[in-house]
């Protein structure tokens, strides 16, 4: 279950006035790279110093390296959405670097995992609470992440006005509808979404936007649009007609060993 929300102080009944805003914990970082068009997050609390970076990429281990130390922090995680196909996983070296654990979910093909995150696990950073939420579909193993029931890491599975593809790595476009439909669509419409990539320069958008706005999930042409009907989400995702990701090849199997095979080749 999620932390109970905790409770406000009673104001004052003196006439002291404070202007400042209340100090807020979380350190929250959207970063960015540019070759595979992939979000790292970086997740903290300021008040233990204590860090999760959530999709890292092999090639920006120095960057979240230099963020880690210029922030003062302490990288307890590497946490996955997914077994990646476009890029490879910087967790391997990040673990190597800070003896962080690497975690993915559940089902992952992953044996040198740290750990396995199961569905409605809890993880804790701080006095961050941090939810997976299941969302197969886009692969077998995909989870998103809510981060104290505001910020929700999608990973692949939802994006701004688009979602995952569906059509490999045991993809399955009608658990994706669902997963997208009966577990993100369902909290609130407020709720910030962060994807794990996005082509067109977006950051963010809501769950409240992607709603009414997502033309993978709405049929936005018709004068009232409606969610479409899941046979529907299954054609149009079975006839997108993509290519390939470029680095599948390496990526996949590189990121089933938490990125070392690929660091072996490349020296």
């Amino acid at each position: 279950m999620l932390k109970p929300l905790r409770s406000h102080q009673k104001k004052s009944q003196s006439k002291v006035f404070n202007n400042s805003e209340p100090e807020v914990s979380m350190i929250f970082r959207q970063l960015f790279d540019e070759e595979s068009n992939t979000y790292t997050y970086l997740i903290a609390d300021k008040n233990t110093s204590e860090a999760i970076l959530v999709d890292p990429v092999l090639e920006q281990v120095d960057r979240d390296l230099k963020l880690l130390e210029d922030l003062n922090l302490t990288l307890l995680y590497c946490l996955e959405t997914h077994i990646h196909a476009d890029h490879v996983t910087g967790t391997g070296e990040l673990r190597e670097r800070t003896g962080c654990m690497g975690l993915v979910p559940e089902n992952a093909h992953t044996p040198c995992a740290s750990g396995y995150v199961k569905p409605e696990q809890l993880l804790t950073v701080g006095s961050i609470t941090i939810r997976a939420i299941e969302t197969h579909g886009h692969t077998d193993s995909h989870m998103a992440y809510l981060v104290d029931g505001t910020h929700l890491l999608t990973g692949d599975a939802l994006l701004i006005r688009g979602c995952g593809r569906t059509d490999f790595q045991s993809g399955d476009a009608g658990e994706l509808y669902d997963s997208i439909t009966q577990r993100l669509f369902v909290l609130p419409d407020s709720t910030f979404v962060y994807p794990a990539h996005d082509y067109r320069g977006n950051t963010v958008s809501t769950i409240g936007e992607e709603k009414r706005l997502n033309p993978r999930f709405v049929d936005i042409e018709q004068p009232n649009p409606l969610l479409r009907t899941r046979q529907d989400f299954v054609y149009l995702m079975d006839n997108l007609g993509l290519p390939m990701p470029k680095k599948i090849m390496e990526a996949v199997p590189a990121n089933e060993a938490c990125g070392k095979r690929a660091k072996a080749l490349a020296n």
